[in-house]
Protein backbone atom coordinates (compact mmCIF):
# COMPACT_ATOMS: atom_id res chain seq x y z
CA UNK A 1 0.00 0.00 0.00
CA UNK A 2 1.44 3.34 -1.07
CA UNK A 3 -0.53 6.43 -0.07
CA UNK A 4 -1.29 8.71 -3.04
CA UNK A 5 0.50 11.66 -1.40
CA UNK A 6 3.77 9.72 -1.01
CA UNK A 7 6.66 10.60 -3.32
CA UNK A 8 8.45 7.45 -4.47
CA UNK A 9 11.34 8.28 -6.80
CA UNK A 10 12.70 6.04 -9.54
CA UNK A 11 15.05 3.37 -8.24
CA UNK A 12 13.24 2.74 -4.95
CA UNK A 13 12.65 -0.96 -4.29
CA UNK A 14 9.74 -1.78 -1.98
CA UNK A 15 9.18 -5.33 -0.76
CA UNK A 16 5.82 -7.11 -0.67
CA UNK A 17 3.46 -6.29 2.19
CA UNK A 18 5.12 -2.94 2.93
CA UNK A 19 2.93 0.12 3.64
CA UNK A 20 4.04 3.68 2.80
CA UNK A 21 1.86 6.32 4.49
CA UNK A 22 0.96 9.89 3.61
CA UNK A 23 3.51 12.53 2.64
CA UNK A 24 6.47 10.14 2.82
CA UNK A 25 9.40 10.95 0.52
CA UNK A 26 11.51 8.00 -0.65
CA UNK A 27 14.62 8.94 -2.65
CA UNK A 28 16.10 6.58 -5.21
CA UNK A 29 18.01 4.44 -5.33
CA UNK A 30 17.12 2.91 -1.97
CA UNK A 31 15.45 -0.28 -0.77
CA UNK A 32 12.82 -1.16 1.79
CA UNK A 33 12.20 -4.81 2.62
CA UNK A 34 8.98 -6.76 3.00
CA UNK A 35 6.24 -6.26 5.59
CA UNK A 36 7.52 -2.83 6.69
CA UNK A 37 5.59 0.28 7.73
CA UNK A 38 6.90 3.75 6.86
CA UNK A 39 4.81 6.26 8.81
CA UNK A 40 3.54 9.62 7.66
CA UNK A 41 5.88 12.47 6.77
CA UNK A 42 9.08 10.38 6.83
CA UNK A 43 12.09 11.04 4.61
CA UNK A 44 14.35 8.23 3.38
CA UNK A 45 17.43 9.39 1.43
CA UNK A 46 19.03 7.74 -1.57
CA UNK A 47 21.35 4.85 -0.75
CA UNK A 48 19.46 3.83 2.40
CA UNK A 49 18.93 0.09 2.87
CA UNK A 50 16.06 -1.06 5.13
CA UNK A 51 15.49 -4.72 6.04
CA UNK A 52 12.27 -6.71 6.52
CA UNK A 53 9.57 -6.18 9.17
CA UNK A 54 10.79 -2.68 10.11
CA UNK A 55 8.42 -0.17 11.75
CA UNK A 56 9.21 3.48 11.10
CA UNK A 57 6.87 5.87 12.91
CA UNK A 58 5.95 9.39 11.74
CA UNK A 59 8.43 12.24 11.15
CA UNK A 60 11.58 10.09 10.90
CA UNK A 61 14.55 11.41 8.90
CA UNK A 62 16.92 8.76 7.52
CA UNK A 63 19.91 10.20 5.66
CA UNK A 64 22.30 8.74 3.11
CA UNK A 65 24.68 6.15 4.55
CA UNK A 66 22.22 4.44 6.90
CA UNK A 67 21.62 0.68 6.80
CA UNK A 68 18.79 -0.74 8.92
CA UNK A 69 18.54 -4.43 9.76
CA UNK A 70 15.47 -6.67 10.15
CA UNK A 71 12.83 -6.23 12.84
CA UNK A 72 13.90 -2.71 13.80
CA UNK A 73 11.58 -0.20 15.51
CA UNK A 74 12.26 3.49 14.81
CA UNK A 75 9.95 5.69 16.87
CA UNK A 76 8.48 9.06 15.92
CA UNK A 77 10.74 12.03 15.41
CA UNK A 78 14.02 10.11 15.18
CA UNK A 79 16.75 11.87 13.20
CA UNK A 80 19.83 10.22 11.70
CA UNK A 81 22.88 12.34 10.81
CA UNK A 82 25.84 11.50 8.57
CA UNK A 83 28.20 14.47 8.27
CA UNK A 84 31.30 14.58 10.46
CA UNK A 85 31.94 18.30 9.82
CA UNK A 86 28.62 19.89 8.76
CA UNK A 87 28.95 23.28 7.11
CA UNK A 88 26.56 25.09 4.77
CA UNK A 89 29.27 26.66 2.63
CA UNK A 90 32.85 26.33 1.50
CA UNK A 91 35.36 27.77 4.02
CA UNK A 92 35.52 31.11 2.20
CA UNK A 93 31.68 31.37 2.37
CA UNK A 94 31.55 31.99 -1.40
CA UNK A 95 29.27 29.07 -2.32
CA UNK A 96 27.06 26.38 -0.84
CA UNK A 97 28.78 23.12 -0.05
CA UNK A 98 27.53 20.19 -2.12
CA UNK A 99 24.94 17.91 -0.52
CA UNK A 100 26.47 14.88 -2.26
CA UNK A 101 28.29 12.38 -0.02
CA UNK A 102 32.02 13.01 0.35
CA UNK A 103 34.93 11.82 2.52
CA UNK A 104 33.23 13.34 5.58
CA UNK A 105 29.97 11.41 5.07
CA UNK A 106 29.93 8.58 7.62
CA UNK A 107 27.89 5.37 7.51
CA UNK A 108 25.62 4.15 10.31
CA UNK A 109 24.24 0.66 10.80
CA UNK A 110 21.26 -0.39 12.91
CA UNK A 111 21.37 -4.04 13.97
CA UNK A 112 18.51 -6.52 13.77
CA UNK A 113 15.86 -6.12 16.47
CA UNK A 114 17.00 -2.68 17.65
CA UNK A 115 14.50 -0.19 19.10
CA UNK A 116 15.08 3.56 18.83
CA UNK A 117 12.88 5.67 21.12
CA UNK A 118 10.92 8.75 20.06
CA UNK A 119 12.90 11.91 19.43
CA UNK A 120 16.30 10.22 19.44
CA UNK A 121 19.18 11.66 17.43
CA UNK A 122 21.67 9.19 15.97
CA UNK A 123 25.08 10.69 15.28
CA UNK A 124 27.20 9.91 12.22
CA UNK A 125 29.33 6.80 11.92
CA UNK A 126 27.85 4.76 14.76
CA UNK A 127 26.74 1.14 14.92
CA UNK A 128 23.70 0.20 16.98
CA UNK A 129 24.08 -3.43 18.04
CA UNK A 130 21.48 -6.16 17.63
CA UNK A 131 18.51 -5.85 20.02
CA UNK A 132 19.93 -2.67 21.55
CA UNK A 133 17.47 -0.13 22.91
CA UNK A 134 17.91 3.62 22.56
CA UNK A 135 15.87 5.59 25.11
CA UNK A 136 13.54 8.35 23.92
CA UNK A 137 15.22 11.69 23.41
CA UNK A 138 18.71 10.19 23.55
CA UNK A 139 21.59 11.64 21.55
CA UNK A 140 23.77 8.75 20.39
CA UNK A 141 27.35 9.85 19.68
CA UNK A 142 29.08 6.45 19.86
CA UNK A 143 28.43 2.85 18.93
CA UNK A 144 26.13 0.74 21.11
CA UNK A 145 26.75 -2.96 21.93
CA UNK A 146 24.24 -5.74 21.27
CA UNK A 147 21.40 -5.77 23.86
CA UNK A 148 22.63 -2.54 25.51
CA UNK A 149 20.16 -0.01 26.93
CA UNK A 150 21.36 3.57 26.44
CA UNK A 151 19.76 6.86 27.53
CA UNK A 152 20.59 10.54 27.82
CA UNK A 153 22.54 13.30 26.10
CA UNK A 154 25.08 12.06 25.27
CA UNK A 155 23.63 8.57 25.49
CA UNK A 156 25.27 6.32 28.06
CA UNK A 157 24.85 2.63 28.73
CA UNK A 158 22.73 1.87 31.81
CA UNK A 159 22.01 -1.84 31.43
CA UNK A 160 20.94 -4.69 29.20
CA UNK A 161 17.66 -5.68 27.51
CA UNK A 162 16.26 -8.98 26.31
CA UNK A 163 15.42 -9.66 22.68
CA UNK A 164 11.76 -9.39 23.75
CA UNK A 165 12.34 -5.92 25.27
CA UNK A 166 12.42 -5.89 29.11
CA UNK A 167 15.46 -4.84 31.07
CA UNK A 168 17.61 -7.71 32.35
CA UNK A 169 18.98 -8.16 35.85
CA UNK A 170 22.49 -9.50 35.29
CA UNK A 171 23.89 -11.21 38.40
CA UNK A 172 27.30 -12.87 38.50
CA UNK A 173 27.55 -12.67 34.72
CA UNK A 174 24.23 -14.31 33.89
CA UNK A 175 20.61 -13.29 33.40
CA UNK A 176 17.25 -14.84 32.66
CA UNK A 177 14.45 -12.73 31.25
CA UNK A 178 11.51 -12.65 33.66
CA UNK A 179 9.17 -12.12 30.70
CA UNK A 180 10.18 -14.81 28.16
CA UNK A 181 12.76 -16.96 29.96
CA UNK A 182 15.63 -16.35 27.51
CA UNK A 183 19.01 -16.78 29.16
CA UNK A 184 22.12 -14.63 28.70
CA UNK A 185 25.75 -14.55 29.74
CA UNK A 186 27.81 -11.35 30.20
CA UNK A 187 31.54 -11.54 29.62
CA UNK A 188 33.83 -8.50 29.48
CA UNK A 189 31.05 -6.07 28.62
CA UNK A 190 29.41 -8.28 25.99
CA UNK A 191 26.00 -9.89 26.49
CA UNK A 192 25.25 -13.07 24.55
CA UNK A 193 22.26 -15.38 24.47
CA UNK A 194 22.70 -18.96 25.62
Amino acid sequence: MIHPTAIVEDGVEIGPGTSIWDNVHLRGPSSIGSDCIVGEKCYVAYGVQIGDRVKINAFVYICTGVTIGNGVMISAGTVFTNDRYPRATTPDLSELRSSEPDEETLSTSVGDGTTIGAGAIIGPGVNLGRFSMIGMGSVVTGSVPDHALVVGNPAREIGWVCACGPRLDVTNGSAECSHCGRQYCETEGILEGL
